[in-house]
């Protein structure tokens, strides 16, 4: 196929504006109108003339032409691969193809397909959203409402919020993060296509008592110093209910007790472990009496040096 440089033909640079190319289309065609002119050759010019124009005045024609690339005036060339695929030629089969006949039919081929593009069934998108759960609910399963504002196409083809709520069943043992999937829930499909889906992303809010790590949870339990010098037992809470933990004499400040299988529901019928880690509160406000019997017991104790173990050998 031979290459007309159509931009030269009119005698334009390639970025020139539509109101250009009419005035050099103008110009040129009255210089080579056959009924006027007495140039040599006057008809084939006006005819090239009118070629470009046809080609240049027209946005989709100019994209395609544009699309070609540029080559000089009359070479050999051929179409890209793009063009090849969207004809089913070969490179052979452009040999006698006219350049503007092509530019023609590849416009009107771009056309049929933005048509068809836009007729066709297209699948509905899909939307996340996040969603906060508790331990309590991830600890027995729950269900709870969800509501969101899904973007969505009124009756007139425009994009609106519209706030919808769903029914949510959050599974025994859920992880923080954890997605769930509402099929069918997420955008309107278009032309007869398939509802997109809506996904609910589980996030844990934190815990006024309790750490978690993993399927294990951490609760801090403050002790008295009495009960921690003498042991005690002492209610706390777990997330299956009360229970009661027995102190042994002599319980420090830092200790972990394990209450199996009182943590979080894993997968494989697995349970967690609670971790009872202990404090020891003092308190800040005493009483005379109190004051008193402090006295009494520092005087008792005062073989009890705790820092000496510590410190033994002072400073290095």
């Amino acid at each position: 196929m031979k290459y007309v440089d159509y931009y030269k033909t009119l005698g334009i640079e390639r970025n020139a504006t539509e109101a250009q190319i009419k005035k050099a289309y103008r110009s040129l065609a009255h210089k080579y109108h056959p009924d006027i002119s007495k140039e040599p050759d006057a008809e084939t010019k006006f005819k090239e003339v009118a070629e470009a124009y046809t080609t240049l005045k027209d946005p989709e024609k100019r994209a395609a032409y544009d699309n070609l690339g540029q080559h000089r005036q009359g070479d050999d060339f051929v179409p890209p691969h793009q063009w090849q695929q969207h004809f089913h030629e070969s490179s052979e089969d452009f040999s006698d193809v006219d350049l503007s006949d092509l530019l023609k039919a590849f416009a009107e081929a771009q056309r049929e397909g933005a048509a068809n593009y836009a007729n066709r069934a297209r699948h509905g998108e899909t939307f996340e959203f996040t969603m906060p759960v508790t331990l309590e609910q991830i600890y027995n399963g729950a269900e709870t409402e969800i509501s969101v504002a899904v973007p969505d196409y009124d009756s007139q083809g425009l994009l609106h919020r519209v706030p919808k709520t769903f029914r949510i069943r959050i599974p025994k043992g859920a992880a923080d993060g954890q997605r769930l999937r509402l099929a069918g829930k997420g955008g309107q499909g278009m032309n007869g296509g398939q509802p997109g889906d809506l996904f609910v992303i589980m996030k844990l809010q934190p815990h006024r008592y309790f750490q978690v790590n993993g399927n294990d949870l951490a609760l801090e339990v403050p002790l008295a110093p009495w009960e921690a010098v003498l042991g005690a037992s002492v209610e706390i809470p777990t997330l299956g209910g009360p229970v009661s933990l027995t102190i042994p004499p002599g319980t420090v400040a830092g200790r972990k007790m394990r209450l199996s299988k009182r943590g979080l529901p894993g997968s494989g019928n697995v349970q967690g472990d609670m971790y009872a880690v202990i404090t020891i509160e003092v308190p800040t406000s005493v009483s005379e009496r109190e004051k008193a019997l402090y006295t009494e017991l520092a005087a008792a104790s005062s073989g009890f040096e705790p820092r000496r173990q510590r410190f033994a050998g002072g400073q290095s």
